[in-house]
């Protein structure tokens, strides 16, 4: 059997561009090589780890000659955890790169005639900023380079973190996040301390073993923080050893204002069809933007940039142009935070979501904030959302639409054409889609306007919002 040819490694490579990822382009023997962790100027020795026909991918085993835009990383776990990949590069480059992201995009891949994009609008935070994040607890945890270069036996493998990429069954272990307010960190490591000293298993991915899986932590800028933490019961005592610890973090913070777990036996830690226990507390916490309070569920959707979804939102009014005439349908409404956002400058507004308890929560919201011209239906938006629909409702004015990152169904898209609204407002977090689906509905709209958000500072992700007008 023939011996695979080994991966070349080159040296003295010049990183020229930022590409999609995060991740960094070099050009070697005339082929595209994606790198992550350096910045455009960085000369590096990179080895390939992937071969492919037109481009590889690679990784730096040395860096040669920093660039002149790198910064030190604020946080240890930079690259080791694939979180925040940009966190060397100075903000104002981030921002200037996530402009040119979304022009290329919505170019190369919408083909469609575009105004000049609007200067990208930066977050106010850049450290601190998230107000969610979900943790895995793995029984296989992720030994560094360092750590297994240095020999040493490790008697504890459990960890409580981030799934390392490429790695489905490790998972790096998190002492501190840079994006999260310091007492996510305090709660998160308290878990580990008190797992670690009660002996309590934790989660075996391969085997589906084990008590402790997963943990999400919420805050609000109302001050409430809720903690969930999924268990796997699978034997005698399981569900005493897990209240164990809700009663723990019961006395250690009580700043908790939300204390759920889950009793997860799937094969995932997805937990939207389960039932959550309230162990301590309510089974919600409440956002606040302008005037306007919003309940938030451990099921919910919202923005977990707190801040800058009010930009973000306030960006997608601005554009919707509404007089109080119009009716507005808001697709993908999550627990309709545009919807009632927007509610008070238009005649009426109809909601539709996927998840039915988000749904709940958007009536909810509308109730508490005195709104009455909102309606909100659940169910698969291309189920939903028909020409039926719209004969029993009206035909919308206007459409605001903010999908997840798949973007919108066809049908979606085509039943979006017949309703022939004169506005949509597409809030987009993956501009690559948001350019196929406006391919889609070129035929009727041109668009208008095009506002890029960023909403995650030291990560490649960015919002944009495009308005579209319907031609003549």
């Amino acid at each position: 059997m023939a011996r695979k040819k080994p991966l070349p490694l080159y040296e003295n490579v010049t990183i020229t561009d930022c590409a999609a990822e995060g991740k960094c382009i070099a050009r070697v023997d005339e082929k595209v090589v994606f790198v992550p962790f350096v910045v455009p100027g960085d000369i590096v020795d990179i080895q390939v780890r992937k071969k492919r026909k037109s481009y590889c991918e690679a990784e730096v085993v040395r860096l040669v000659k920093p660039s002149e835009l790198r910064q030190e990383p604020m946080c240890r776990h930079f690259g080791v955890c694939g979180g925040c990949k940009w966190q060397i590069l100075p903000y104002a480059e981030q921002l200037r790169m996530k402009q040119q992201q979304v022009y290329d995009q919505l170019t190369r891949i919408g083909k469609v005639a575009l105004p000049e994009l609007s200067p990208i609008l930066g977050s106010a935070k850049t450290q601190g900023y998230r107000n969610k994040m979900e943790f895995e607890c793995c029984n296989k945890r992720w030994l560094t380079r360092e750590e297994v270069e240095s020999g040493a036996t490790f008697d504890n493998m459990n960890a409580i973190g981030l799934h390392i990429t490429g790695a489905f069954d490790k998972v790096l272990p998190i002492e501190q996040c840079m994006l999260m307010h310091p007492l996510h960190n305090d709660i998160r490591n308290a878990i580990r301390d008190y797992a670690d000293a009660t002996a309590m298993p934790y989660f075996d991915i391969r085997q589906q073993t084990g008590l402790l899986r997963d943990i999400m932590i919420r805050n609000s800028n109302t001050g409430e923080w809720m903690v969930l933490v999924q268990f796997h019961f699978e034997r005698e005592g399981d569900k005493e050893r897990a209240e164990a610890l809700m009663e723990h973090l019961t006395e250690r913070f009580p700043q908790i204002t939300s204390l759920l777990y889950v009793d997860n036996q799937k094969c995932n830690d997805t937990f939207g069809d389960l039932p959550v226990v309230t162990y301590k507390g309510n089974d919600h916490i409440f956002e606040t933007m302008e005037d306007l309070r919003f309940k938030v569920g451990p099921k919910s959707f919202y923005q977990t940039n707190t801040d800058q979804a009010h930009v973000l939102y306030s960006v997608a009014r601005r554009l919707a142009a509404l007089t109080g005439n119009e009716l507005v349908y808001d697709l993908y409404t999550g627990t309709g935070t545009i919807a009632n956002f927007v509610a008070r400058q238009a005649r009426q507004v109809i909601g539709i979501e996927y998840v039915p308890e988000a749904i709940e929560d958007a009536k909810v919201n509308s109730t508490i904030n005195g709104i009455g011209n909102t309606l909100f239906y659940a169910g698969d938006m291309k189920d939903i959302l028909n020409d039926s629909f719209i004969a029993e409702h009206g035909r919308p004015d206007v459409i605001i639409t903010d999908p997840p990152r798949a973007g919108m169904h066809p049908d979606v898209t085509q039943t979006i054409m017949r309703a022939a609204p004169q506005r949509i407002v597409y809030v987009s977090c993956n501009p690559a889609t948001q350019a196929r689906d406006l391919a889609d509905l070129d035929p009727m709209y041109r668009v208008e306007a095009v506002q890029p958000v960023d909403m995650f500072p030291h990560t490649p992700h960015v919002e944009n919002v495009v308005l579209l007008c319907r031609r003549e």
